[in-house]
């Protein structure tokens, strides 16, 4: 996880995950909707995954 990935995930979580696919893009934009905070932090929990 690099350092750009967690700026972009502070910034606009839906764009950090944009290469974990479909489902994570979907999740994280609709908590990011929800409110800043829930998408932050799954935009967070998806980037630090190390199956992925």
């Amino acid at each position: 996880m690099s350092i750009w990935r967690v700026l972009l995930a502070i910034i606009f979580p839906p764009l950090s995950v944009l290469d974990k696919g479909c489902g994570s893009v979907i999740i994280v934009f609709i908590l990011w909707l929800c409110g800043w905070v829930p998408g932050t932090i799954a935009a967070l929990i998806i980037l630090n995954n190390p199956k992925q």
